[in-house]
């Protein structure tokens, strides 16, 4: 059997009607989502299949829905027999995913944690006054020299390091369109604004990251039966004071995914599943490490090819 690992997605990766498939043919799809209802009293299954209220999209729904249906594909995982990954890593909320599935975290409790962590960042930034652009075709350093530029006229630095040419930033809205306009001047492919409520992971997420931190204080925190890379730093930490210290950090600064999927391919893993609605973070990886392959799982039949993979 090849070395696996799991990769787990962050928020923009919910869909309306995700896992219909799988929970279908595998129980313990809705089981899991009862589980987090009960954990919030609120019914998330009936979220992600209706969306009645519209409320999928609201930060504090989205990081407890995308935690479940992460962890319930784990699951089904397991009960189609297939092994533990030798390593994990989760993009933004993903790691919260990623420490539950490592035996770090509890899942109710990091269902209820990553609901309070969604409803600390909405309150963080007044509706309308935050924003992220995703830009593409610049080199790192240049969007570094530009955010100082910009910072001029408000707050923004990069907030996501997602593949070699590809970063999201984030600030405040007069400064992010200030970076924007710089960016295009210097070339870049792209920079376009994000459809977010929220600027994660910079300094504006600082009030929401004093807020967490009580949180996760009253929250045991195990030592990961795992390897988990971590976004603030790419390191991997079996420490759980540090897990706790990194999480908090890691809602105001960036999302290093580059150097978590190099330390990875590091490792000697070359063969990884996105446990998660979607592969978006199967497109990243395939520009990192082009010889790392992704498989999705978000309906039987991928999971079932990726279980087969894995352990042929």
């Amino acid at each position: 059997m090849q070395k696996f690992g799991f990769v787990f997605p962050g928020q923009g990766s919910q869909k309306l009607g995700m896992l219909s498939e799988l929970a279908a043919s595998h129980a313990i799809v809705e089981k899991t989502f009862q589980e987090a209802s009960d954990a919030l009293g609120m019914d998330l299954w009936e979220v992600t299949q209706h969306d009645v209220g519209n409320t999928l999209d609201q930060t504090a729904v989205t990081q407890p829905v995308l935690l479940t249906a992460s962890t319930a594909i784990t699951r089904v995982w397991q009960e189609l027999g297939g092994s533990a990954p030798a390593i994990v890593a989760g993009h933004s909320l993903g790691e919260y995913s990623a420490l539950v599935c490592a035996g770090a975290m509890d899942f109710s409790d990091a269902v209820k944690a990553v609901n309070q962590r969604g409803n600390f960042m909405q309150a963080a930034v007044q509706e309308g006054a935050g924003k992220m652009a995703a830009i593409v075709g610049l080199e790192n350093y240049q969007i570094d020299e530009i955010c100082d530029e910009a910072e001029s006229v408000g707050i923004v630095s990069a907030a996501n390091i997602n593949s070699p040419g590809q970063v999201v930033i984030a600030g405040e809205a007069k400064a992010v369109d200030r970076a924007i306009e710089l960016c295009k001047e210097a070339g870049a492919k792209r920079a376009l604004p994000l459809n977010v409520s929220v600027p994660s992971h910079c300094a504006l997420m600082r009030p929401a990251a004093d807020r967490l931190l009580e949180v996760l204080d009253g929250m045991t925190i195990n030592k990961p039966a795992i390897p988990v890379v971590q976004n603030v730093n790419a390191e991997i930490t079996s420490d759980p004071e540090q897990i706790k210290k990194n999480l908090i950090k890691q809602l105001y600064a960036p999302v290093l995914w580059v150097d978590c999927v190099k330390v990875i391919h590091k490792s000697g893993v070359n063969r990884l599943v996105e446990c998660g609605p979607g592969k978006v973070l199967c497109g990243l990886i395939k520009r990192i490490e082009p010889e790392i392959v992704c498989f999705g799982s978000e309906d039987p039949a991928s999971l079932e090819s990726a279980s087969a993979e894995m352990h042929n």
